[in-house]
């Protein structure tokens, strides 16, 4: 392996990862996202739910998730699930993989934002007879999910700095689009440094947009 470094070299291969290999982290991350706080927020719900069997059922299933890797979780949706007749492609699977995980984490944030409430917004609801879904949709949840902004974002880009694992079912991520360009000339310092630095950019792009986020939900509060 030669670790001069050759800024042709690098030059020559930046489009390449960058058109391979971008795009596919980018749907990763923000398709996995929208399932993470879609499907985190039922978590959340159904944990806070009077009914014993379904808020147990609900942790169990959370501190499964939560305790085992998310690279076997990818491993079981992509090679065990099509035993059962379910199969999807190789990144409709990773998405999976990386929603599933993550909508366990972002469900504890959840629901610690809504237990921060102060309990008199609570019985002020209960006091003007307001129906539970509205009371949860105009009343808890606008005061619990700007308190969980910054923790939802840091799973965001905790997920995009994990993308790099659905190479293994053959998701060509910027990752795996620097390791097969650096395979192909047996030179990997310029394609990795490559993908460093891309992930590098796509991180300080999430947590500006968060931030922004967290300025622009504070102003319509």
């Amino acid at each position: 392996m030669n670790l001069d470094w050759n800024w042709d070299y690098f030059w020559e291969v930046l489009p390449d990862i960058v058109g391979r290999g971008l795009w596919i982290t980018v749907q990763a991350t923000v398709y996995g996202s929208i399932i993470a706080y879609l499907l985190g927020m039922v978590l959340a719900l159904l944990r806070r739910s009077p009914i014993r069997v379904v808020s147990t059922v609900t942790w169990a299933f959370i501190e499964f998730i939560r305790s085992t890797p998310l690279l076997v979780q990818i491993f079981f949706l992509f090679f065990v699930f099509p035993d059962f007749g379910i199969k999807f492609d190789a990144l409709t699977t990773g998405v999976i993989a990386l929603g599933l995980h993550y909508s366990t984490y972002a469900s504890e944030v959840y629901r610690a934002g809504i237990e921060a409430v102060p309990v008199g917004q609570w019985e002020a609801a209960t006091a003007l007879s307001l129906p539970r879904s509205r009371t949860w949709r105009a009343v808890i949840l606008p005061q619990a999910i700007p308190r969980v902004l910054p923790a939802l974002g840091n799973y965001t880009i905790s997920m995009l700095k994990e993308t790099p694992l659905l190479l293994v079912i053959g998701v060509t991520d910027i990752a795996g689009a620097a390791f097969q360009t650096g395979s192909k000339a047996f030179r990997y310092v310029e394609p990795i440094t490559i993908a460093g630095l891309l992930f590098l950019v796509l991180s300080l792009l999430a947590s500006l947009l968060v931030r922004w986020l967290e300025r622009r939900v504070g102003t319509l509060r």
